[in-house]
């Protein structure tokens, strides 16, 4: 059983800690003050502007603090833990609220391609601090039944803003991704309470200390719930469809949004609930687990291939990165669990960044379809090269940033293959992903910027026109090139990165810090 220490029920909760909880009030009452001034010219993108900015803040202060002192907690009310709600964050938690955080604000005035003449109808800025409310809780949420609050939160927004214009095509994305999603989060429920019922707790620190003494084959079930739901989530194959099939359908921002940070939640709450919280489960799923993430890897990059249209070819590359943490999962070592999460940083950053690359060449272009594309290398030489740049980036071309989780993850396989046949088939699905990734980008990169014209036109043809850049457009080129420095910067300068991510992965396999964090300690019955 577990019981709590004397200190931590007399200590009053110190004003520092706060910052633990500020990220998610400021994005919630952002989010309502935004609403209320919607139809106000230029307040909402300077609203949320401000408001993104706190967040960074915040989360930079409990990211330096979480490296100095460990993982924090704060359970709000009276209620302590188990029975409170408590926000956990560690390295991976803060690291990935800080990226979302990050990429959202450069998605809010890449936005500003798409709302020209908007009269705020839609309440977009207040929509986007919503979600990212719900991803910033999903992150630090210390309590699974939070983790499903936080779920429908981000539900209730991706809603909003996927169907925002009316258009019928994006009505039919959001038929597509609301059945998958309701039915992942019905999923999830089913496992909540048959956790609740076996163990009685869902918080994470205690599940991870009364879970051991369970029953395993029940465990078991409920571990494969949790993936079969977070699997759904993350459009890990062959739950994965929706994805290329909704992804397209709203504005390219709105893409970029999702691409970035949606499917990232899902990877990161196997990544919790598997290897931190359920770790004797995980091991009896491993060949599973190592199964989805060879498909993943091998079919996301051949969907790439024979996709035509630009916006679902690169939501192809978004299921194959997947993949890659799905096979550090398979690999519960620290070298495999950093390579996982090193992943989940690197492709915030890198898939926001492509869908945005990808909405100027269909603003320059006109169009969606790589056939009806062509020439855009003559006319805007900086976009052909963040197109190209960002495609080593996910492919995990050296030196980019893509290139060191996967070093990783071949490293933790390589370690593994003399166990079994897991490590040596996550080895060859690696290195066949990223070469399928690259020919599919090289082939779009081709297709879009370097021929002459669109498919069928003679090579001595005139060149495609193309829509003619404004000050909108220039913005948002910024914005989104800002964003693609950060990615090579990195990648240049890994070792951080890679040491903050190794001293995570440690939190993750021995999760120990995380439960003294929480307040919760065993004690004899």
């Amino acid at each position: 059983m577990t019981q709590l220490p004397q200190a931590m029920i007399e200590t009053a909760t110190s004003a520092a800690d706060w910052v633990l909880v500020l990220p998610v009030v400021l994005a919630l009452m952002g989010s309502a003050a935004l609403l209320v001034v919607r139809r106000s010219n230029r307040l909402p993108l300077l609203g949320a502007v401000l408001v993104i900015v706190a967040i960074i803040a915040c989360e930079i202060s409990l990211l330096l603090r979480i490296v100095s002192e460990g993982p924090l907690s704060m359970t709000m009310g009276k209620w302590l833990p188990p029975f409170g709600i408590s926000l956990t964050a560690d390295l991976f938690g803060a690291g990935f609220a800080l990226a979302a955080a990050v990429v959202t604000l450069v998605v809010v005035l890449y936005a500003e391609i798409d709302r020209e003449g908007n009269d705020g109808k839609d309440g977009f800025h207040s929509m986007v601090l919503l979600l990212l409310a719900g991803v910033t809780g999903s992150f630090l949420t210390g309590d699974l039944f939070n983790l499903y609050v936080w779920f429908e939160v981000m539900l209730i927004a991706s809603f909003g803003l996927i169907v925002s214009g009316s258009s019928p095509l994006q009505l039919d994305g959001a038929v597509k991704y609301g059945f998958l999603n309701f039915l992942a989060t019905t999923l999830f429920l089913l496992a909540l309470g048959l956790t609740y019922g076996l163990l009685g707790t869902l918080n994470m620190a205690d599940i991870m200390l009364v879970a051991p003494d369970a029953n395993r084959a029940a465990m078991t079930g409920i571990a494969a719930l949790l993936l079969l739901a977070f699997g759904m989530k993350a459009a890990a194959f062959p739950v994965n469809a929706w994805l290329p099939a909704s992804y397209h359908t709203p504005t390219p921002a709105v893409s970029a949004l999702f691409a970035g940070l949606l499917t990232k939640v899902g990877a990161y709450a196997l990544l919790r609930a598997l290897v931190a919280v359920l770790p004797d489960s995980r091991e009896m799923l491993e060949p599973v687990l190592a199964v989805l993430a060879v498909a993943t890897l091998v079919i996301a990059p051949l969907g790439a291939i024979a996709e035509t249209h630009l916006r679902r070819a690169v939501g192809f590359f978004v299921i194959g990165g997947i993949g890659a943490i799905l096979a550090g999962l398979s690999l519960p070592d620290v070298i495999g669990i950093a390579g996982a999460g090193i992943y989940i940083f690197h492709a915030i950053l890198a898939m926001t960044a492509l869908y945005m690359v990808v909405g100027l060449i269909e603003v320059r272009t006109g169009a969606s379809d790589t056939r009806q594309m062509g020439g855009l290398y003559a006319a805007s030489a900086p976009l052909s090269i963040l197109f190209f740049l960002l495609i080593l980036a996910v492919a995990g071309v050296p030196p980019f940033l893509g290139f060191w989780p996967k070093l990783l993850l071949l490293e933790a396989g390589v370690a593994d293959a003399e166990l079994g046949w897991v490590g040596s088939a996550l080895v060859v699905a690696l290195v066949i992903n990223a070469i399928l990734t690259l020919i599919a980008g090289t082939r779009l990169w081709s297709h879009v910027f370097w021929r002459n014209g669109p498919e069928g036109q003679p090579a001595s043809g005139e060149p495609m026109p193309l829509v003619a850049p404004t000050p909108r457009v220039r913005l948002a080129f910024g914005a989104v090139s800002a964003l693609v420095l950060g990615v090579v910067l990195i990648g240049l300068w890994p070792n951080p990165l890679i040491e903050v991510g190794q001293r995570a992965a440690a939190d993750i396999v021995d999760p120990g810090r995380y439960v003294e964090a929480v307040g919760l300690a065993e004690v004899e019955p």
